[in-house]
């Protein structure tokens, strides 16, 4: 995989930030490049990488902008966005996701496009796509 740097960097809110930060690195195998605690067990602003991406990711806010965030679980589950994740092995990170109590609402297939991947919904209802298929690798 390419460890060419994202300039796209999927941005998420969490009502137990420190919490979602260790199952994506347990789970899916991000590593923490920053984490910037707030108040009372809060995160004001997290950096999360994966291979050459990264993901920001923080607690809610009572204000203007956070405001304008919802979790999964306070809109019946729905979600405006989804992510995928490059990994090497997908069937080893689907045990982990399967025990690490995350909702797979797509088995574990290989897709006719040359991917084998999932897909499970974390602790907080966030959809994380899983696969080996890499869009950067060449096509042929």
């Amino acid at each position: 995989m390419s460890e060419t740097c994202s300039t796209i960097m999927p941005a998420l809110r969490y009502r137990d930030a420190p919490a979602a930060i260790d199952w994506l690195c347990q789970v899916l195998g991000f590593e923490r490049h920053a984490v910037y605690p707030g108040p009372d067990n809060t995160i004001g602003h997290a950096e999360l990488t994966l291979g050459g991406g990264m993901i920001m990711l923080g607690s809610y806010k009572d204000d203007a902008y956070g405001r304008g965030f919802k979790s999964p679980a306070e809109v019946g589950g729905f979600e405006t966005r989804s992510a995928y994740v490059i990994v090497a092995d997908a069937d080893a990170v689907y045990a982990k996701a399967k025990a690490a109590g995350g909702t797979i609402v797509r088995e574990i297939q290989n897709t006719g496009y040359g991917s084998r991947e999932f897909t499970v919904k974390d602790l907080e209802g966030h959809s994380w796509s899983v696969g080996t298929y890499n869009p950067w690798a060449a096509q042929g």
